[in-house]
C-alpha cells in the first residue's frame, strides 16, 4: 500500500472567493474518493484472505475420518 500524501488546503481570505471555494471543495472530494478506494481495496484483500482460509480448512477436513 502506498504512503498517503499530504494535501495542503489554501489559506482562506477574509473575503469570499468562488474560485478558491471550488479548489478547496475539489481537493476535499478527491481526498474522500482516495479514502473510499483504499477502504475498498482493504476490504477486498480481507475477503480474499478469509476466503482462502475457509477453503484451506475445508480441504484439511476432507482428509479426516469421520466417526
Amino acid at each position: 500500500m502506498a504512503n498517503p500524501k499530504n494535501i495542503v488546503l489554501p489559506i482562506p481570505r477574509q473575503e469570499y472567493d468562488a474560485m478558491e471555494e471550488t479548489v478547496s471543495r475539489r481537493i476535499t472530494e478527491q481526498a474522500i474518493q482516495d479514502l473510499a478506494i483504499q477502504i475498498s481495496k482493504l476490504s477486498r484483500l480481507q475477503d480474499v484472505v478469509s476466503s482462502k482460509a475457509v477453503k484451506r480448512q475445508q480441504f484439511l477436513l476432507m482428509g479426516m475420518k469421520h466417526g
